[in-house]
């Protein structure tokens, strides 16, 4: 065979140069519509994603806030003889007073971290302890937090609140008992006070039942929606201490028998100004 013989002609030159390209073509077609497959796939999981993210945090934002156990007295806990807690399923023995034939009821609104709180129960612990031990009179704790903001971005005052109602849920007979021993440690106004691992350590202390879930409880802030809830509720323009015209305008707020315990700093640490006072209006 001569070389001449094994030459293409011009017509077969040309067309198989346009079969070449349009091969070409047609592959970079594939191509084009594989990239954009993917590209669609992509975008799609993406979205999806997207779509859960934002229908999570839909869902999380709609969950009705978790409502502790045992603050059943217009979001207060009540504690009688023997520092037991009233609950749905128990009431303290009471001993009623010989004149009155009813026993006292303490009504305090606190925030942990106020320390005109901290000065009134300093000065009265020991008394308010004494009386409700013994049963002569009830106490009634109406924790809030409106301290959170000029604390720090710590939050200790809703984290201690928070903390309180953990304990009034899993282990209300140490209610009482925690509530002085947050306002014995009460860090200062202004400052970002301890973190939850310190108010965790402080349950042990003395001596809380459920210990784990009370842990977890102050750790997840499981009460912040209710706390914050509360405490608009009860510092709200239209909000009076149950039974009585009285406002909650700041923290101690202090009742007895639908009167309030009205007094200067010095008095309120003055244990026996607040024992004359109680007399009276328990006569």
């Amino acid at each position: 065979m001569s070389p001449n013989e094994s030459r293409q002609t011009r017509s077969q030159q040309r067309e198989a140069t346009r079969e070449k390209a349009r091969a070409m073509r047609e592959a970079t077609v594939r191509k084009e519509r594989t990239k954009s497959l993917l590209i669609k796939i992509t975008i799609g999981v993406v979205l999806a994603g997207v779509a859960a993210i934002i229908a999570g945090a839909v869902i999380t934002s709609n969950q009705p806030a978790a409502t502790p156990q045992n603050l059943i007295f217009d979001n207060g806990i009540k504690v009688g003889t023997n520092l037991e807690a009233y609950t749905a399923n128990h009431t303290p023995t009471p001993v009623a007073s010989p004149s009155t034939k009813t026993v006292p009821n303490i009504v305090i609104y606190v925030d942990y971290q106020c320390p005109i709180c901290q000065a009134f129960e300093t000065a009265n612990g020991a008394q308010l302890k004494q009386w409700v031990n013994s049963g002569i009179a009830t106490v009634e704790y109406h924790p809030i937090s409106f301290l959170d903001g000029r604390a720090s971005p710590n939050t200790y005052s809703s984290r201690a609140e928070n903390a309180a109602v953990c304990v009034a849920t899993y282990s209300p007979n140490k209610f009482f008992d925690f509530t002085q021993l947050l306002f014995a440690h009460q860090p200062a106004e202004n400052t970002p006070g301890p973190e939850n691992a310190m108010l965790v350590q402080r349950t042990t202390e003395v001596g809380v039942d459920n210990a784990s879930k009370i842990a977890d409880c102050i750790n997840n802030k499981t009460y912040g929606k209710w706390v914050a809830a509360t405490t608009t509720k009860v510092l709200g323009a239209n909000y009076t201490v149950k039974g009585t015209k009285i406002p909650v305008t700041g923290t101690p707020t202090i009742v007895v028998n639908g009167q309030q315990f009205k007094a200067t700093v010095a008095e309120l640490q003055d244990p026996a100004v607040f024992a004359a006072w109680f007399q009276q209006v328990t006569k």
